[in-house]
């Protein structure tokens, strides 16, 4: 849009009229650039697009999708979710998750998922993801076998690792469902016996149980009640830190010097999308992965200056699926020009 600059002394001389069509037009202008649109949306307050959104199949007829909790200001108040062009749910903002249900057998859909502010301001769409829901089974009249096995662990205070022992079914098991209590948080793929939930809160009993699903939407009975407790707040947060974090340094052929990271992303109901990287101590710079994250070995380098024999330490840490950041890597030290080990 082409830009118009007006001098305060030339708007005095122009008469009354021509000024009030002036300013419709600017008015006109502005909302035509996106501020403050009949959807609620403004570039400057509206959420951001929702990231690690995933999609799998739950059943022949639904497809479980999942996302990462969007911070905003003010706060998200609702989630949309999107088949396409068509808007199929709204979960409250406090949840990321949702089952999409009444789907067609053998079926690929495409959702994505759009955050709205408690001002009614919407955001972006996320990125699209896809799931084909599988052939329904022929005359298929049993549900699954109860999950055996099912036992669990507090990692720290703010997170919980759960497995069981693969249930069996005639048509074979489609996912697993999570619930708490008698709540259902999660699902995860008939291929899983294992998982971990994030967002708990600190120095809390909990109680779990997981049911096996196959293509049918025949829910297998309740495994065993796994129960256990947070630890307290004190906790450093290891468990939903990344893992086998290592740092070396390079020199570019700008003949600046780079900061060479790899590591394990932690292991989380969802996929982590962004880390926080910090320098000396300080943050020092924010990673989103605009893609697919990777699931194993990540890497990443960053600009470390131009002088030879600078000492750094460096650590990093990852934003969980709930919103909340995990626990701080092991810290690093690496000097440029040295390679390191």
């Amino acid at each position: 849009m082409r830009r118009v600059r007006t001098t305060p002394l030339a708007l005095a001389a122009l008469p009354r009229t021509v000024l009030l069509c002036a300013v419709l037009l600017l008015l006109g202008a502005l909302a035509s650039c996106g501020w403050g649109g009949p959807d609620g949306d403004d570039d400057g307050h509206a959420p951001g697009a929702p990231a690690g959104v995933t999609a799998a199949a739950g059943s022949a007829t639904s497809v479980h999708v999942m996302w990462d909790a969007v911070t905003a200001d003010p706060a998200v108040g609702t989630y949309e979710i999107y088949r396409g062009a068509t808007k199929v749910r709204e979960v409250p903002g406090t949840e990321h998750m949702v089952d999409v249900v009444r789907l067609r057998p053998s079926t690929l859909y495409a959702f994505t998922v759009r955050a709205r502010d408690t001002d009614g301001r919407l955001g972006p769409r996320s990125r699209e993801v896809r799931a084909r829901t599988p052939v329904a089974g022929a005359a298929d009249h049993s549900a699954p076998t109860r999950p055996g096995g099912a036992q669990g662990r507090a990692i720290g205070s703010r997170a919980a690792q759960l497995s069981w022992n693969a249930s069996t079914d005639d048509q074979g098991v489609v996912s697993y469902d999570i619930y708490q209590g008698g709540a259902k948080i999660h699902s995860v793929g008939g291929a899983q016996t294992a998982t971990v939930v994030t967002g708990l809160r600190p120095s809390t009993r909990y109680a779990f149980t997981v049911r096996a699903r196959d293509a049918a939407d025949h829910l297998s009975a309740a495994s065993a009640v796994v129960a256990l407790t947070t630890a307290s707040g004190s906790d450093d947060g290891s468990g939903t830190a990344p893992t086998d974090f290592r740092a070396t340094t390079h020199k570019g052929d700008d003949g600046a010097y780079y900061i060479d990271l790899s590591w394990v992303p932690p292991r989380t109901d969802g996929v982590v999308t962004e880390y926080q990287i910090r320098l000396d101590g300080q943050p020092a710079t924010s990673l989103v992965w605009g893609g697919t994250a990777p699931r194993g070995r990540a890497t990443y380098s960053f600009y470390a200056g131009g002088d030879a024999g600078v000492g750094h330490r460096v650590r990093l840490r990852a934003r969980l699926p709930d919103g909340t950041w995990g626990g701080f890597s092991a810290e690093r030290t690496v000097t440029t020009g040295d390679s390191g080990p």
